[in-house]
């Protein structure tokens, strides 16, 4: 299921004789569509497995209603986050100084690194993806060859790198060596974690090295790419945002973060003044009231 940039894809798997799963959840704002969505696709089932690829509120804001809606499902996700999960460290979740919503859930196990599931009758080996996050991961069938990339591989690109932004050496190789594993893998088809599936891998992987290197060879670049896409993602999860909202997650959140805070001196009033109206300009945000902008779709 496709759902855009604020609600990351889910896959759902409903073949007979098989447990029923879901490869990630959404984000919150969107948890209606998630349970009517996954409904459809269970046609009266219930759900028994949520695979996680990784926890970011945008894939995996829709567990805590899904475990709602489906008692006893049981919610796999990758191994590293067990503890933060177990004791809600929103902190270490990344949920904190990003200033984004996830519902508290509870997690039953953690997904074997380089091991397989189970899903749709097929096995899927659960693939380390370093980059994005540190913790993600891919899901590979090589019967088939449909890779599960997450935020690995877009067909356009790929997404922040979190890592670098919360001052961790690496995160430029730790992206590269992901992009060489799925070279290597060859898939036939990749099902991103936003956007459709795609099938011109070669052409995907080409152009996500090319920006790395791009954004490798001055870091702050990245930093630039991140506080642009960190706020309109923001915006997206608000619907809209005043000014003093867009400096407060500025301020307050994303330049507590050394990746963005050693690349940026000026006061979050005029980084946010900046920042909205490059997104404006881009046609992602508009304003819809003195210093208030929302989505292209908002309404005043």
């Amino acid at each position: 299921m496709s759902r855009g940039w604020l609600s990351s894809n889910q896959v759902v798997f409903t073949a007979e004789g098989c447990d029923t799963a879901v490869v990630d959840t959404g984000h919150v704002r969107e948890v209606q569509a998630t349970l009517a969505l996954t409904a459809q696709a269970l046609a009266g089932r219930p759900l028994q497995r949520i695979v996680n690829t990784h926890l970011h509120s945008d894939h995996a804001g829709g567990n805590a209603a899904l475990q709602a809606a489906h008692p006893g499902v049981r919610v796999s996700i990758p191994p590293g986050l067990a503890e933060a999960v177990q004791q809600w460290d929103e902190v270490a979740l990344s949920y904190r100084d990003t200033d984004q919503t996830c519902p508290r859930f509870l997690h039953d196990d953690t997904l074997p690194l380089q091991g397989h599931v189970q899903l749709g009758g097929w096995p899927w080996q659960v693939l380390p993806a370093d980059g994005h996050d540190r913790h993600m991961v891919m899901l590979w069938c090589e019967p088939l060859g449909v890779l599960i990339s997450a935020d690995a591989l877009w067909q356009q690109g790929f997404g922040v790198l979190f890592p670098e932004l919360a001052g961790e050496p690496g995160a430029f190789e730790a992206q590269w060596a992901t992009l060489d594993t799925i070279e290597r893998l060859q898939p036939r088809w990749v099902i991103p974690g936003h956007g459709d599936p795609f099938c011109t891998v070669g052409e995907a992987i080409a152009g996500a090295r090319s920006r790395l290197q791009w954004l490798a060879e001055d870091p702050s670049r990245h930093a630039q790419v991140a506080l642009k896409g960190l706020v309109a993602f923001g915006l997206m999860e608000r619907g809209q945002m005043p000014l003093a909202g867009v400096t407060r997650l500025i301020g307050q959140g994303l330049m507590a973060q050394p990746g963005f805070a050693r690349w940026f001196d000026e006061p979050a009033q005029t980084l946010a003044e900046r920042v909205m109206a490059q997104l404006v300009r881009a046609g992602v945000a508009r304003e819809i009231g003195p210093e208030t902008w929302g989505t292209v779709d908002a309404r005043p």
